[in-house]
């Protein structure tokens, strides 16, 4: 293969949009559909626009084509999607497994499910790289990228907007109770798969940031994951951004800068109050964090990163003849 040549990687669709902002950088992504759409196996879908540099194929024709390099991105993508679909030439290929969250046991001591020395474990945040025990395995830390918002922030409600799946049945760990407990004193709304009954419902991520634009501030009650996708577009689209002093939050908002964080949830309410009170202030705080956005979560520093680590990753491993020449330029 040539040095030019566009990179072929095969991953399955996992966290949509996450696959989007991946699918902005210089390489093709195929991702497998089957018949009942079942998890990892959805395809392009009609969420996202996907460019034609994301290609669908069929499961069942996925041990015909040629890639350079598999894309892991949950467990069950390694321990038994890579063994059903791929072929035994395809599984001797580079490999990264993508680690979107931090250990959901013990925060600390869990040890990654990666063992083996020949594949890359790239965390989405230095938080999780941090928490994980990864053992003796080769890791790397490229942290998120988004696009800028196609809107611009107005905050005409004076009310706060909550962004999370299915946050009803994922209980503590995503903050349902805070997110109850704080509605009592501050008028929030609900947003997301299966929060109809306690909010407003699923808005396509297409049309979510001229919908959020009108709120006066944003909501994240999450005690404990990976820093949300959800974070930063609200930053991007220039909202502000209230929250925990936890996990890489703690390192992405400076309280009273570019957003608000603590840990004491009356402390975050007096602030969300405040942000309600003066809509002035509230511009200032999310035109902030706009700048930390563009500036830390730009999408070509993501999609170079990207790019770069797919091309040392194949150039250097053992299974492979080396495709590419690599020189040694950091990804971040």
């Amino acid at each position: 293969m040539k040095e030019k040549e566009t990179i072929k990687i095969f991953t399955w669709h996992v966290h949509g949009s996450y696959l989007y902002y991946l699918s902005q950088g210089n390489y093709v992504i195929y991702i497998p559909v089957n018949r009942e759409k079942s998890n990892g196996y959805v395809g392009r879908g009609e969420t996202f626009p996907f460019g034609t540099n994301v290609i669908e194929i069929e499961a069942e024709d996925v041990k015909t084509l040629d890639f350079d390099l598999i894309l892991f991105q949950d467990d069950d993508n390694y321990l038994i999607h890579q063994y059903e679909i791929l072929s035994e030439h395809q599984q001797t290929l580079p490999k990264i497994y993508l680690e979107h969250d931090p250990p959901w046991g013990h925060p600390t001591d869990t040890l990654h499910l990666v063992k083996d020395p020949e594949v890359l474990v790239v965390h989405v945040t230095h938080f999780n790289k941090l928490m994980w025990n990864n053992g003796n395995i080769k890791t790397e830390v490229i942290e998120h990228g988004v696009m800028p918002s196609p809107a611009n922030f107005e905050g005409n409600l004076d009310r706060g907007i909550v962004v999370i799946n299915n946050l009803p049945s994922r209980g503590r760990l995503l903050g349902f109770d805070v997110f109850q407990e704080v509605k009592k004193s501050v008028p929030l709304d609900l947003v997301g798969m299966g929060t109809q009954e306690y909010g407003i419902g699923e808005v396509l991520h297409s049309d979510l940031p001229a919908f959020a634009s009108q709120y006066r501030f944003f909501f994240n009650p999450i005690r404990y994951t990976s820093l949300g996708l959800a974070v930063l577009e609200a930053m991007m689209l220039g909202i502000p951004v209230v929250g925990f002093a936890t996990t890489e939050m703690a390192v992405t908002i400076q309280n009273g800068k570019n957003g608000f964080i603590h840990t004491d949830i009356n402390y975050l309410i007096d602030k969300m109050k405040l942000l309600l009170k003066d809509p002035d202030m509230a511009k200032e705080i999310g035109a902030a964090g706009r700048e930390t956005a563009l500036r830390q979560f730009n999408i070509q520093r993501f999609a170079e990163g990207w790019e770069t680590l797919f091309k040392k990753t194949i150039a250097t491993s053992t299974s492979t003849s080396n495709k590419y020449t690599y020189e040694n330029n950091s990804i971040y």
